[in-house]
């Protein structure tokens, strides 16, 4: 029978029992559940008809807000996923721009996708908000931003040379 003796207090303890890569797994979970969720939304708003579900011949206010809705999801969940790849440690100057850029082509997609609502579109208010090529062509646009955002926010660390 082993009797547990007292360890001096001079003896190291190891305080982190978890290592960063622990503490990092539950956030990439959290981004990757966002993104994909968020992929499922966009879907159902742009491409209602593959789940059945398209009562109408044009995509109004509620089918554009939806996939604006999805489109905001996966920026969200992309940001965190990308941060935690980052690791604690400072972000360049491209990877601020590139959280900038995803910002940025959100805005440009909202506003892309609901410019009759705000007025600024091919359609005047008391007529139905048209999404026409013009929209899709600035949503589009703004997509091609957000991914360009998430490509300057990847870290690209160099290899360390080991002596």
């Amino acid at each position: 029978m082993s009797m547990n003796k007292p360890v001096s207090a001079s003896t190291p303890v190891d305080t982190a029992p978890y290592s960063a890569q622990n503490q990092n797994t539950p956030r990439v979970y959290v981004g990757l559940t966002l993104t994909f969720v968020g992929l499922f939304i966009f879907t159902i708003g742009s491409k209602p008809d593959w789940f059945g579900w398209d009562r109408s011949a044009v995509v109004g206010f509620v089918q554009i807000a939806v996939f604006l809705v999805g489109l905001a999801l996966i920026c969200l969940g992309g940001y965190i996923s990308l941060l935690t790849l980052w690791h604690g440690q400072e972000r360049t100057i491209l990877a601020d721009i590139g959280t900038r850029l995803v910002g940025t082509g959100y805005v440009i997609a909202v506003f892309a996708g609901l410019a009759d609502v705000f007025g600024m579109g091919s359609q005047s208010f008391p007529k139905v908000p048209y999404f026409g090529p013009w929209q899709a062509t600035g949503v589009l646009i703004g997509q091609g931003v957000i991914a360009l955002g998430f490509l300057l926010f990847i870290p690209f660390f160099p290899a360390r040379k080991k002596n």
